[in-house]
């Protein structure tokens, strides 16, 4: 099985509601790509054209910036314009081809986009 999703312009319109990008872990691999504009979950670091790949289990999802942006933005309805980005997810690994391991540009510091995370959960019983 496969699932596709595109992320176009639209409305974030749940109002009064919290709208943060999570960090998140899941089973499902994910293949996702940037056509145009800026990607709300990365917006300094996925580029037009670019491609990440996270395979089931790897933590991933939005850079400080855009956590920190979501955590403190207005809650009011906005509309994210000019942007399109895609989504394959499916229950499987998925690799890549040698070619694209080996002639295609990486973005080395990738990882990096995580580092000035802070922690801001405790999971201690009783504890909020």
């Amino acid at each position: 099985n496969i699932d596709c999703v595109l992320f176009r312009e639209r409305w974030m319109v749940a109002e009064n509601t919290l709208s943060r990008r999570w960090y998140h872990k899941n089973v499902m691999s994910e293949l996702m790509g940037n056509i145009y504009g800026k990607y709300d979950a990365k917006p300094q670091g996925f580029v037009p054209g670019g491609m990440s790949l996270h395979n089931m289990m790897l933590p991933h999802g939005p850079d400080r910036d855009a956590f920190e942006g979501a955590s403190n933005v207005e809650l009011k309805p906005h509309k994210l314009d000019n942007t399109m980005s895609f989504m394959f997810e499916t229950r499987f690994p998925q690799h890549l081809t040698a070619f694209a391991a080996r002639e295609a540009p990486l973005q080395d510091d990738y990882i990096d986009c995580w580092a000035s995370l802070e922690k801001k959960f405790d999971g201690t019983p009783g504890k909020k």
